[in-house]
Formats: C-alpha cells, sequence, structure tokens
C-alpha cells in the first residue's frame, strides 16, 4: 500500500505491451492499509523510451502519450467528493461532469481523459503520468526463501519517477528521482502476498489487501537503508541511524555519492541531536508526528571535487577555513553548520515516522519523505505526509547481497599518522544497504 503526499494511498498494476501501448490501473482507497477502495482509474496510452538521462544517471527518459483515463467509483460517497472536485476545478468542459446528486453505479466507467475528443478533465484529481518519464529497471537475484532449497531466483523491480510533495507543483513536475519500485508480476521478491492480488485486480475488482496489526512506534535501535537511495535533484545516498529511547537522542549518518550504484563516495555527514515525544498523526493515518533537533555535525570529504568546494567556501561557513582534505572528518557545529552543504546548525525539522514488520518478519522504519525543492520539513506546516524508502533494523538485516563495499577507505592517514576516518560501526559495516543490489 503506497503513501503519496498528499495523503493519498494507493496500490497500482502496470502492463506494457511489446507494441508500446500500456495499460495501468491505479487503485485509491480511504485508508492506510488499502482496504477501503474509494475509486480507481484505469489509464490507457502508448511510452516510447528515448535516451539515457543526462540528469539522474542511471535513468531512462521516456516519452508517453494519454490515449484515454476512465475512473471507477466504489462508493456513493467516492463519486460524491471526487466529481465536486473535478466540478470545481475543471475547465468549461468539466464543470457538468457529473451532475450533483447523480446516483452511483456500481462498475460503471467514466471518461475523464480522452486523446480523441481532446477533453481532459483530470486536474481536479492532482493527476499526472509524468512518472512514465523517468524509468529505470533493476534486476539482482534473491536467495530461494526455503531453508530446504538452494540456488537463488531473478527479481525484476521496476523504477518509475517520483511525485512531488506539494500538490500544486505535481502536476507540471518532471521528476528527477524514484518512487519505491514496483515489481514484476512473474520475477518478483518472496514472499509478496500482495503481488498477486494486485495483479488480478481490474477496476470492478479492486485489491484488497490482507490486514495487517497496527505496530506502535518504537525507535530503539541501530536502521540501515536497504538499497542505494536515488533523491530528487541528482543526490544518490545510503542512510544509518541510531536512536537511543531512554533519553530520546539519535545520530546518523549519511553516506553521498556520485553515482547511483552508491561505490563512489563524495562526502558523509555525521549528524546527532534529540528528538521530541510521538503523538499520532492527525493527517496520515498510521504515521506520528515527531520534532528532531540537530544540534551537532561532522563532515568527512570523499572525494577531490568536494574537498575543492569546502576549501573554496567562504570562511567561517563550514570548519575551518581551507583545511579540508580527503578521509579527514571535520567537526562543523562551530561555524553553525556548513554553507556549501546546506547544512544549518542548530535545526529543527518536523518529522513523520511510522514502523511496520514485512512479509519476512524484519522491521521496517519509515521517515518522511523529503520536500522536492531540496527544502526542509522546518516548521510544522511542512511536515510529510508521505515516506521515504524503508530502513531496515540491524538486527533483521539479511545478508543476501555478497558483493559487499568497504566504505572506510583503508590507507588514508592524517597528520599524525592515525588512520583518517574512524572505523564505520560494526553493525553498519555488516548490514549497510544490505549489501548493496547488482545493477543491470
Amino acid at each position: 500500500c503506497e503513501v503519496r503526499p498528499g495523503p493519498e494511498f494507493l496500490t497500482r498494476s502496470y502492463l506494457f505491451y511489446a507494441n508500446r501501448l500500456f495499460k495501468a490501473f491505479q487503485f485509491y482507497y480511504w485508508d492506510p492499509s488499502c482496504r477501503d477502495p474509494s475509486y480507481t482509474l484505469v489509464i490507457k496510452g502508448k511510452l516510447r523510451l528515448r535516451q539515457a538521462s543526462w540528469i539522474t544517471r542511471g535513468a531512462t527518459e521516456a516519452d508517453y502519450h494519454l490515449h484515454k483515463v476512465g475512473i471507477v467509483f466504489h462508493s456513493q460517497k467516492a463519486m460524491r467528493e471526487v466529481s465536486s472536485w473535478i466540478n470545481q476545478t475543471s475547465g468549461e468542459g468539466c464543470r457538468g461532469f457529473l451532475p450533483p446528486g447523480r446516483a452511483w453505479a456500481p462498475g460503471a466507467l467514466y471518461e475523464l481523459l480522452s486523446a480523441k475528443s481532446e477533453r481532459d478533465c483530470t486536474a481536479g484529481l492532482g493527476f499526472a503520468m509524468h512518472e512514465l518519464s523517468l524509468v529505470r529497471v533493476e534486476r539482482h537475484y534473491q536467495p530461494l526463501v526455503q531453508p530446504q532449497q538452494s540456488g537463488s531466483q531473478l527479481v525484476e523491480e521496476l523504477f518509475l519517477g517520483d511525485i512531488h510533495t506539494d500538490w500544486l507543483e505535481r502536476l507540471h513536475y518532471r521528476p528527477t528521482g524514484y518512487q519505491r519500485p514496483m515489481q514484476s508480476a512473474v520475477h518478483h521478491a518472496h514472499p509478496c502476498p500482495a503481488c498477486g492480488i494486485i495483479y488480478r485486480a481490474d477496476e470492478h475488482h479492486p485489491p484488497i489487501l490482507p490486514a495487517r496489526a497496527a505496530l506502535p512506534l518504537r525507535l530503539g535501535g541501530s536502521w540501515v537503508s536497504t538499497h542505494c537511495e536515488v533523491r530528487p535533484a541528482v543526490l544518490f545516498l545510503t542512510r544509518y541511524f541510531t536512536f537511543h529511547g531512554n533519553n530520546h537522542t539519535w545520530e546518523g549518518y549519511y553516506y553521498h555519492y556520485s553515482d547511483p550504484l552508491c561505490k563512489q563516495p563524495t562526502f558523509t555527514i555525521y549528524a546527532s541531536g534529540h528528538y521530541s515525544q510521538g503523538i499520532p498523526s492527525s493527517k496520515v493515518r498510521g504515521g506520528t508526528e515527531l520534532a528532531f533537533k540537530v544540534t551537532q555535525a561532522r563532515v568527512t570529504a570523499m572525494d577531490p571535487v568536494t574537498v575543492m568546494m569546502l576549501n573554496s567556501s567562504e570562511p567561517g561557513s563550514c570548519g575551518l577555513a581551507s583545511s579540508w582534505s580527503a578521509g579527514v572528518e571535520q567537526d562543523i557545529t562551530a561555524t553553525n553548520g556548513c554553507l556549501a552543504l546546506g547544512i544549518k546548525l542548530p535545526h529543527t525539522e518536523y518529522e513523520l515516522f511510522k514502523t511496520e514488520q514485512d512479509t519476512r518478519d524484519r522491521s521496517l522504519l519509515y521517515i518522511g519523505e523529503r520536500p522536492t525543492d531540496g527544502s526542509s520539513p522546518d516548521s510544522p506546516d511542512k511536515r510529510p505526509t508521505s515516506y521515504q524508502a524503508p530502513l531496515v533494523q540491524c538486527a533483521g538485516a539479511s545478508e543476501e547481497f555478497p558483493n559487499y563495499v568497504s566504505l572506510r577507505y583503508l590507507g588514508r592517514k592524517d597528520a599524525n599518522g592515525n588512520e583518517a576516518l574512524k572505523p564505520l560501526p560494526v553493525a553498519f559495516l555488516l548490514f549497510i544497504a544490505l549489501l548493496f543490489l547488482r545493477w543491470d
């Protein structure tokens, strides 16, 4: 069950044909468990892959053309609400899309967009398919889950462009990052009870996902990225957090890279501070609202370009002036952060968290999605309404991906002959990014 900014709760099923035509279902729900359907969009069109993206490395740019978009309502309430959005916000030809008081007809398909008649009544829904303009298919092998079985199975995942966190911008935004990946119906990660349910669904039979118990937010312990993460504005990173529940303090490492494999480090940020007692979110059911204060930070430049940038930054704006060298950590607390990297101290962020268990009983931590425009959720009205890719609790992280990449920069020494970059926490070395997916 996906959470998009707003929030919107949905599941998706996309079918791509050999002749470049596609048919997509977007199933929308009232609830964050995707058990109470609201309406379904049926989207038909054509997709043409173009060239490798020069903005987002590893992605392919694509053009798409929508032929038809239809909507099926799953209740009178959904019909009433959605038709009022369309009547209020669409152009002249859509004001009477559905007359007030029109009775709900189960299974009836109403046309929202038609290329042939040049009618488009989708704006009121905040609907756009710009996610199709940035595409990546990733393949890796997953060990067979049954204990008595040996070997591995192919897993294919489709990454499509991210959705802008600002509702008003999403109609025009061209993505530079990704949403969480969709699983191949044939070659998907196992176990995946939702995969078959969503694959067999259609506009008349929306998927009802299995009931799952709501988990209280337990932040204690260490959490790590499950793969190399891609953010808008061409940021590649992995994250590692430790939360100390007894005194509400936290510390985190943000490892930044220049490539979508997370193999070419550029800089590392260590940050720490404390966080507030959580309260249930009034906007996003199932989420918990917290405030995080960052009081201390350190930066390690990892490549010559970053070293040069930091050494040429304005004196007093980022650590000791002209003193940066690769692999040597420097405290930036005294300079109130680092202007060149956009770090401001002290700093408070208003966050959205939730925890879940996946189908392999691993604990997952979802942290609020960062604003697409690169700003910070530094006020309550900028608090996220959707989530980033989940972190996995280190005790439950799997060692299924064997191509481990060391991040310690062995051999680099500081001026005193000591190892310049402190060894990373043992848990992180064991579990960083689930030991990295192999990219095709």
